[in-house]
């Protein structure tokens, strides 16, 4: 199995379209196509059931996919990693979703800094969901996950911290003033829909409320009147003046961890993960 046939293969896994893989790879779909029959015939196995409206990956297909993610991110990582081995200090790739875990991550960049030899850290800020890819792709080394929310499959984890949820209302609104709330009087709101976050294949669910990607745009939704949210209470820090955080009694408590390839042996990713258990 070659790598290119991979890449092919998991674009056509994702997309769950030909032409849109196609597209994606920057390549005709007659070839890619072909690519993929042969790999079929190379293992001996389908990979892709295909109709006139559809595609959807046979139980193969699912598992060469998991694999097949984990194989090209650890073959990306491997570029990048020979190429940093030139520079005359080690750097580490840290994703974390946009607008969470400040104050937490402040902490953890300080006491790292202050190690013998600390690699040096960049951080992409991310939107739903893409911290996850980055480490599949292995475009980044570390990230900063939020359980039940991502996914860690394929990932080692070091747990940080758990904590309770808010919902995020206008200051106007009659609930804004009340010490707490459950989910059911957040959820069932008529004039302010809850907020609706793309999942991992980027695709809303079905809803009535607003398409958010980022809290900038979500909390500017939420002051105008048009949504809500419940989100972790440390989201809520510097909050604008005009929207409130209500404790939400019975929301599920929130896990912020720190995530890692399981294929990963980099020494500052090691020295990294040490430092945040300390924490």
């Amino acid at each position: 199995m070659e790598i290119r046939e991979l890449r092919y293969f998991v674009a056509i896994a994702e997309e769950l379209h030909f032409g849109r893989a196609a597209r994606r790879l920057e390549i005709a779909q007659p070839p890619l196509s072909r690519a993929i029959i042969r790999l079929e015939r190379q293992l001996g196995v389908t990979l892709l059931e295909r109709t006139s409206r559809k595609v959807a990956l046979t139980d193969a297909g699912a598992v060469l996919l998991r694999e097949g993610r984990a194989i090209l991110g650890a073959v990306a990582a491997a570029e990048r990693r020979t190429q940093q081995a030139a520079r005359s200090r080690p750097c580490l790739v840290l994703a974390v979703k946009a607008g969470t875990a400040d104050e937490l991550l402040a902490k953890l960049l300080d006491a790292y800094r202050a190690e013998p030899g600390a690699a040096t850290v960049d951080l992409v800020l991310c939107e739903a969901h893409q911290q996850q890819k980055l480490l599949q792709d292995g475009q980044a080394d570390v990230a900063l996950l939020h359980l039940p929310f991502d996914s860690t499959t394929g990932l080692d984890v070091e747990t940080l911290r758990t904590e309770g949820q808010v919902a995020i209302l206008p200051t106007s609104h009659p609930l804004a003033d009340r010490a707490q709330v459950r989910v059911a009087e957040i959820t069932t709101l008529p004039e302010l829909p809850m907020a609706r976050w793309p999942g991992p294949d980027g695709n809303y669910p079905e809803g009535p409320g607003a398409e958010v990607r980022n809290l900038t745009q979500l909390f500017q939704l939420i002051a105008l009147g048009r949504t809500t949210v419940i989100v972790p209470e440390s989201v809520s820090a510097d909050l604008r003046r005009d929207l409130a955080a209500v404790p939400v009694l019975d929301a599920p408590p929130v896990t912020t961890v720190i995530a890692w390839p399981s294929q990963s042996r980099l020494r500052a990713v090691a020295d990294l993960i040490r430092v945040a258990a300390r924490l």
